[in-house]
């Protein structure tokens, strides 16, 4: 294990209420598991998300996604000034260490959001999802995410289980510029492509379907992405770190 740098101190700070904080200190353990407790504050215990329909679950999702994640708030790729302040002063190691930890985990996901869109719109978003729209060159969003939309190592994370405003937000930052990831940037392309409304009406059909059983991320398929996406490509473990079995 990584020695402890500031991520300890500087979470729980950053995310305990301070109510919780004048409390006396409880006794600290010194694993990776409890010194990341204080992302469940945002992100619910474990990882496994909260109701409050924004932050989205970490937990199983691919490790070389959430580092990357992690990378990209460090750069302000993606933008958000808590997430920005608790990773700013971590090692690539260490991000190592805490996308694994957390992609490691095999949780239960909690059931479906009931789908709050009429069906018209619902139908519009599984045709985006699954079939794409050739015409505006938006391929499904299985192509990417696999075919049970549960994610594709190494990189990919899965589009089930996560509330529309999330899915609606991410997809109109996309738009806007405000997230982005490695070059080339594909869904930065596909979310140009997307009107308001089959934004809407997407994040409102994947938001309502239930999360498979088996809803760990698949393998890669081998299959040529079908745009240019740097996503795909694998992050480097940092020298730092021993190689995984």
């Amino acid at each position: 294990m990584l020695p402890i740098p500031s991520l300890a101190a500087l979470l729980l700070t950053a995310c305990i209420p301070w109510t919780a904080a004048a409390q006396p200190a409880a006794t600290f353990e010194d694993t990776l598991a409890q010194r990341v407790q204080a992302c469940a504050s945002c992100h619910g215990q474990q990882g496994r998300a909260r109701p409050d329909g924004y932050y989205p679950r970490i937990a199983g999702k691919p490790a070389g996604y959430l580092y990357n994640q992690l990378k990209h708030f460090q750069t302000g790729q993606r933008r958000h000034a808590l997430m920005a302040r608790m990773v700013d002063p971590l090692s690539d190691a260490y991000l190592w260490e805490i996308a694994h930890h957390f992609a490691s985990l095999d949780l239960p996901h909690a059931p479906a959001l009931p789908a709050r869109a009429p069906a018209a719109v619902l139908q519009r978003g599984e045709q985006l999802a699954l079939r794409g729209d050739a015409p505006r060159q938006v391929p499904a969003c299985t192509a990417c995410h696999g075919a049970a939309l549960t994610g594709m190592q190494p990189a990919t994370p899965g589009l089930l289980g996560l509330p529309p405003d999330y899915i609606n937000a991410q997809l109109g930052a996309w738009h806007n510029g405000t997230r982005k990831a490695q070059a080339p940037d594909c869904m930065a392309t596909i979310a140009r492509r997307l009107p308001a409304e089959d934004v809407a009406a997407v994040s409102a059909w994947l938001a309502a379907q239930p999360v498979p059983q088996a809803a760990a991320p698949i393998a890669s398929t081998g299959t040529p992405a079908p745009l240019e996406c740097g996503s795909f490509t694998p992050p480097v473990a940092p020298a730092s770190v021993k190689e995984r079995p």
